[in-house]
Order: C-alpha cells, then sequence, then structure tokens
C-alpha cells in the first residue's frame, strides 16, 4: 500500500509538470513544452494505473485530482504570481478537506 501512495505522489508531480507546461507551451506552439507536457501526462496516467491496482479508482482518481489541483495552485502562485481571492481560497481548503475524507474515511 505504501507503493501505491508513493506513485500516487509521483502521478500528482507528473499531473503538475504536465499544467505548468502546458500554460508554458502557448497553445502547444511552443515545441519543447508542448513535449514535456504530453510526456508528462503519459508518464502520470500511466502511474495512476499503477496506483489503480490496489487503491479503488474512485478514491485514486478523487485524491489525485484534489492534490493537483492544489499543487497547481501553489506553482501558479510562485511561477505566475497568480494568487487566488477569497472564495478560491476557500475552496481549496474545501478540497482539501475533501481529499482528507475520501482517505481516511472512504476506504472504511
Amino acid at each position: 500500500m505504501t507503493t501505491s501512495y508513493f506513485f500516487l505522489g509521483l502521478a500528482v508531480i507528473l499531473g503538475v509538470t504536465s499544467n505548468s507546461f502546458a500554460k508554458s507551451a502557448d497553445g502547444f506552439s511552443l515545441l519543447i513544452p508542448s513535449l514535456i507536457t504530453a510526456i508528462t501526462i503519459v508518464l502520470c496516467m500511466y502511474t495512476l494505473s499503477i496506483v489503480m491496482k490496489n487503491i479503488p479508482m474512485g478514491i485514486t482518481y478523487a485524491s489525485f485530482a484534489g492534490l493537483t489541483i492544489i499543487a497547481t495552485v501553489i506553482v501558479g502562485m510562485i511561477r505566475y504570481n497568480q494568487i487566488p481571492n477569497l472564495y478560491s481560497s476557500i475552496g481549496l481548503i474545501m478540497i482539501i478537506c475533501g481529499v482528507l475524507l475520501v482517505n481516511l474515511l472512504g476506504n472504511s
């Protein structure tokens, strides 16, 4: 099970990387960022398929999506100076709560 969570973390990192480079790809008009986006999203889906061998699909994807959203927002804040407003921050807190609920109580 620890290995599955390691691969889930790796999928989140790959997902955030693909999102970040998708922004840098300028509508897929720049070759290198476009290639990095494509490669990281394929690797991301591969790692998610490994996770789903041990963790149910719904819990895997809910965790992946929530964690990737939060991490992508943090990257956006640092790299692109995109600071969320009050309502976005409340929504992000709700996403974190949802991920915690799904992982701590969703498997019982």
